[in-house]
């Protein structure tokens, strides 16, 4: 009796978990819907962006790496104007071209957040890549914020740490 007990149990614990895992709450961003034509929007101002991102970092040595995640926030840090960002271009640890992620402009809303993910399988970049973005924004507007947010999980570990883009332009 006790063994069917504890089955019930199981079973009713089991079926009642939520096994979706998140996969709802991010939605991919859907990069031809945001792009827009600004040619006439002459009054706004040209920037450019280095963000460093580490698709793997050493571990032990410099012959082993291990893979990170991250997620590259670009982040419109005004309250009243829409930014445009022109192009997020990824290059590998040594300068090379890896992919353009943003080919055509886009907007971002006031205080509206867009991430770009590059996942754990995914070293193309090696340990010292980075991205460089091109943005309008308005006159008096404040600056786009970039960041890198580089994070894995092995067994009970976790690693995570940031960085920021720096203007460059």
């Amino acid at each position: 009796m006790k063994k069917l007990t504890y089955l019930l149990l199981i079973i009713v614990l089991a079926s009642s978990c939520d096994l979706n895992l998140g996969k709802d709450e991010f939605d991919a961003v859907d990069w031809k819907k945001r792009t827009i034509n600004i040619s006439q929007k002459d009054s706004l101002q040209f920037g450019r962006t280095y963000l460093s991102v580490y698709s793997q970092i050493y571990s032990y040595t410099e012959h082993k790496t291990h893979n990170l995640t991250a997620m590259v926030s670009l982040r419109n840090t005004s309250f009243n104007d829409t930014i445009y960002i022109l192009k997020a271009d990824y290059y590998h640890t040594k300068g090379h071209l890896v992919r353009t992620y943003i080919k055509q402009p886009i907007y971002l809303a006031p205080l509206e957040t867009v991430e770009i993910i590059i996942d754990e399988a995914d070293i193309e970049g090696g340990t010292g890549s980075n991205f460089i973005f091109d943005w309008n924004i308005p006159k008096k507007s404040p600056d786009p914020l970039f960041e890198g947010i580089m994070s894995s999980t092995m067994s009970q570990q976790g690693l995570s740490f940031t960085t920021q883009g720096k203007r460059i332009e």
